[in-house]
């Protein structure tokens, strides 16, 4: 039995089982999903061959310290923006083994939104050590906090897919 959706489960195990054929190593870079993506793969047996860590950075002072985000850049365009996510994917490749990492920043409410930056709205990031980077920017509307989160989780593990 898993915690996760059964679609959810089986695009981890298919990850785990491609990416420990194909000698990957992952890691992840989470705010909105509190590292519910770094879970949902290590909750895999076997998955110790392809999760290298996770970092779960919730505050800005977390993005900045752990990933190297820019102070600067989370003034100028906040830390739900395809700016920032695409520093948080970075840091987490190169402060990490891995070959291949996700970042995820977004608003998952039930609170937190505005008209510019509405409740649902996530910026994804993959990125691969050869340089291939793939953003997204997700309007899954004001669907509950647990529906947005368990969406940016397909997504996100769909770009980890791709990126290889």
């Amino acid at each position: 039995m898993s915690l996760f959706p059964a679609d959810i489960t089986s695009m981890a195990e298919n990850i785990i089982h491609n990416f420990t054929a194909a000698g990957l190593m992952v890691s992840t870079a989470e705010s909105c999903t509190g590292g519910l993506i770094a879970g949902v793969l290590t909750e895999i047996s076997g998955s110790s061959a392809v999760v290298d860590r996770g970092f779960v950075t919730y505050t800005n002072t977390a993005k900045i310290q752990m990933l190297g985000v820019q102070e600067e850049t989370l003034i100028r365009f906040g830390a739900v923006s395809e700016e920032t996510v695409r520093q948080m994917v970075h840091g987490a490749l190169f402060r990490s083994r891995a070959h291949l990492a996700v970042a995820v920043t977004g608003i998952a409410g039930p609170g937190g939104g505005s008209p510019e930056k509405p409740v649902g709205l996530v910026h994804l990031a993959a990125k691969s050590r050869s340089g291939k980077l793939v953003h997204r920017k997700m309007l899954y509307g004001d669907i509950g906090r647990t529906d947005v989160r368990l969406a940016t989780i397909r997504t996100a593990l769909q770009m980890l897919i791709e990126i290889v």
